[in-house]
């Protein structure tokens, strides 16, 4: 029995410290524009619920000493990591006041062009290359609303002179009179389906569909940036409550090493 209850406390240790790190690095990014907070979800695994039907042999006479025993793992359970969710709720708004920034509000993200394809975003504090091209802070270039189809080369910003440049909220951008098209904004069906690849971006999970529809009148705020949702009086209060939560089954993990100690060493070299 002590062997069998360690594993369960040790999956519990397991799980808490995963938390530790998700919540360690929802800290960490607090003031990363755009980022999006992380928390892990668990799940119980019940070990008799999930072995194939026929290897599990569960009595079907009346409870008797013959049958307690029988119990094919059904009497333990383990926690189950079952990954991590983001939370995409909306981020305050800072000012900036560099017409380049832009913050969105609501649903959507940015259309970014990568070496790996289209991926998204919503930190858009954006800047200009030695090119003229309006890109991310990672020097990927923003694209403008358009034909999906059509090449992401097609699609980029050409900004002349950032002096003058003015970006409604809408997305339209203008240099001076001129207007240069408006930024690409889309929105993810299922939120569920992307994933974070680094450097503030999304992309969609391998096995996932790609389903997006484009947000014709978003809702944006030029000389602004969105901030992280980040809360962090809840984190470090989380963060606490899980310390104490990986300390008890630290506990109980050496309860049942002392346990079995004594079976061994005790109880083992007893002579009746």
């Amino acid at each position: 029995m002590s062997t069998k209850g360690v594993y369960t406390a040790l999956s519990g240790a397991m799980a808490q410290s995963l938390k530790l790190d998700t919540i360690a690095n929802n800290i960490a990014n607090v003031n990363t524009p755009g980022f999006k907070r992380d928390q892990q979800v668990f799940n119980e695994y019940l070990t008799a619920n999930e072995k194939p039907p026929t290897t599990i042999q569960v009595p079907r006479v009346t409870a008797s000493i013959e049958s307690f025993y029988d119990n094919q793992g059904g009497d333990k359970s383990f926690v189950d990591t079952k990954g991590t969710f983001t939370d995409f709720s909306q981020g305050s708004l800072k000012r900036t006041g560099n017409p380049l920034d832009v913050a969105l509000e609501g649903n959507g993200f940015f259309e970014v062009a990568t070496p790996n394809g289209i991926r998204y975003t919503r930190a858009g504090n954006f800047t200009m290359d030695g090119n003229g091209k309006l890109v991310t802070k990672d020097g990927y270039p923003v694209l403008k609303a358009g034909d999906p189809t059509e090449s992401p080369e097609n699609r980029t910003i050409q900004i002349s002179d950032s002096q003058t440049l003015h970006i409604s909220d809408q997305g339209e951008i203008f240099s001076g009179e001129q207007s240069l098209g408006k930024i690409s904004v889309i929105n993810v069906v299922n939120p569920d389906a992307i994933q974070k690849g680094g450097q503030s971006l999304y992309g969609f999970k391998p096995n996932a569909k790609p389903e997006i529809s484009v947000i014709e009148n978003p809702a944006m705020k030029s000389g602004f940036i969105e901030m992280s949702n980040v809360n962090v009086v809840q984190e470090m209060t989380d963060m606490i409550q899980t310390h104490r939560i990986f300390e008890s089954t630290q506990k109980a993990i050496n309860a049942y090493d002392g346990m079995a100690d004594k079976l061994v060493n005790v109880v083992g070299k007893t002579t009746f």
